[in-house]
């Protein structure tokens, strides 16, 4: 196996390993946070205990995300400087200001308000509390805004130009909002609001499955289906315009999101691709089934084809993404789980309108609750596949025309790499094992719904010191 002995590509999938697992993590921590804020917000709002306990309970599944995300996110940033340190030196004047940007502005503001939202419960005044949930939400989406601007600039670089191999930044705003950078923010935004409903909302529907407090329950999922009618279409929507800009931005990914090795001509329309074997040694798909005219009309229906569809072979080999079959298939399964969830909105929506998500009636609806379950998981390879087709399709660059991977990787013995990427694989896989078994002991568990409210007068106050004699002050009928 030569790719045993390939310092670059080892350091490639040791980057590729620890980002997609670290990107699990923050994903349901950012969109938790947005919906920490709604069921706190309604509690002081209506007074509800349930929205209290749900407040409460939730918290507990952000903490263990954000514990895993921190513990795995610090050794993903630490390999700018050891595995792509002349990446690192070639453009640190932008991309390493805006990492320090995502360090100090969103992981510090969440992590100092962290405190009082877990335990500030009782210790502060419940304004102060909702306001530092708010500040931990927000310190959560700066994180989203940080990283997706640093990668977007790496996907469309704007704002300077290279002098002796060396990012000079002109323009330091036109850098932070190059031509990628909104969409590529919004859809992120979107993915993770997206995936932390279906999550929350397919815990809740587990809940209501095995019919274990089904109507506290049926309020989170009620909340997940009511937000996903906005996010679902909208994210579908959002991911189209994420590929009408690639098609300008990085047409080589474009041909390699579609299989596509022929350029078709402005003016004629191409076909799209639905499920192919893509085969680069022929560079051609060994077998295809495409819908006729399909994708030219997807991607042109605002230009009248007035553009080319380039297709791969536009490009020499060396110029263009390789692991076609990767990026092809991952597009694919980012966009078909994007459907679904859109689906078992709908099917939920409808459901909800027809009275079959009343308190009497949620738990006959057995095969939607399991259709939750299923979908829970879901977002989280959505995402994934996502950042596979955004990574793996910018190659051969970690600068989209700006400077090669291969230029961007640090010369240190392969077996070094080899060796750091097999402890990560085993250290990895033992916190994935760690992280499902406190999450189900969580789950598994469920809300404690005899905490104290802040703030409930009817609650009595008991001292249970031990030692301390607490007097029974009820009629003396009832302590006979």
């Amino acid at each position: 196996m030569e790719f045993l002995s390939d310092t670059v590509v080892l350091s490639r999938m040791q980057f590729a390993l620890t980002a997609l697992f670290h990107m699990l993590w923050p994903v349901l921590t950012t969109g938790m946070a947005i919906y920490l804020v709604i069921v706190e917000g309604v509690w002081l709002k209506t007074r509800n205990s349930d929205y209290y306990y749900h407040a409460r309970f939730w918290s507990k599944l952000y903490i263990l995300n954000f514990g895993i995300g921190v513990a795995t996110g610090i050794p993903m940033e630490f390999q700018f400087g050891t595995n792509w340190a002349p990446f690192s030196e070639a453009v640190g004047n932008f991309f390493g200001s805006v990492i320090g940007f995502e360090a100090s502005w969103a992981f510090m503001l969440e992590a100092a308000f962290l405190g009082i939202m877990v335990f500030g419960w009782e210790r502060v005044n419940p304004t102060i509390h909702y306001l530092s949930t708010i500040l931990v939400a927000i310190g959560a989406n700066l994180s989203t805004f940080w990283i997706l601007t640093a990668n977007s600039w790496m996907a469309s670089p704007a704002g300077g130009r290279m002098v002796n191999g060396k990012f000079v930044v002109d323009d330091y705003f036109q850098a932070m909002f190059s031509p990628s950078m909104p969409t590529s923010v919004l859809h992120m935004f979107l993915a993770t609001l997206e995936t932390s409903l279906f999550v929350i909302g397919g815990i809740s529907a587990w809940y209501i499955l095995n019919n274990r407090q089904p109507a506290f329950f049926a309020k989170s999922l009620k909340i997940a289906i009511a937000a996903a009618m906005a996010i679902a279409p909208l994210q579908i929507y959002v991911g189209h315009l994420s590929a009408e800009q690639v098609y300008f931005l990085q047409p080589s990914k474009l041909a390699a999101m579609e299989a596509q090795w022929e350029t078709v001509p402005a003016g004629q329309p191409a076909n799209w691709s639905l499920v192919a074997i893509p085969n680069e040694k022929t560079e051609k798909n060994d077998w295809e089934i495409a819908v006729p005219n399909a994708l030219g009309y997807i991607l042109e229906f605002k230009k009248n084809l007035s553009a080319p569809v380039r297709g791969l072979k536009e490009w020499k080999p060396e110029d263009r993404p390789h692991l076609v079959g990767l990026i092809y298939y991952s597009f694919r399964i980012m966009s078909a789980i994007g459907f679904f969830m859109a689906g078992v909105m709908l099917w939920s929506i409808l459901q909800w309108i027809t009275g079959k998500l009343k308190d009497d009636n949620i738990t006959r609806q057995k095969w939607l609750m399991r259709a939750w379950i299923l979908t829970a998981p879901l977002g989280y390879v959505a995402v994934d596949s996502g950042w596979i087709v955004r990574c793996v399709g910018r190659q051969p660059w970690s600068v989209y025309g700006l400077l090669r991977t291969r230029d961007s990787a640090s010369h240190i013995p392969a077996s070094n790499v080899l060796t750091s990427l097999t402890l990560f694989t085993a250290t990895y896989a033992l916190l994935f094992v760690a992280t499902l078994y406190f999450g189900s002991r969580i789950i598994r568990k469920g809300p404690s719904l005899d905490l104290p409210i802040p703030g409930d007068e009817t609650q009595p106050a008991i001292d249970t010191t031990p030692g301390q004699f607490v007097p029974d002050e009820r009629p003396v009928e009832a302590q006979q």
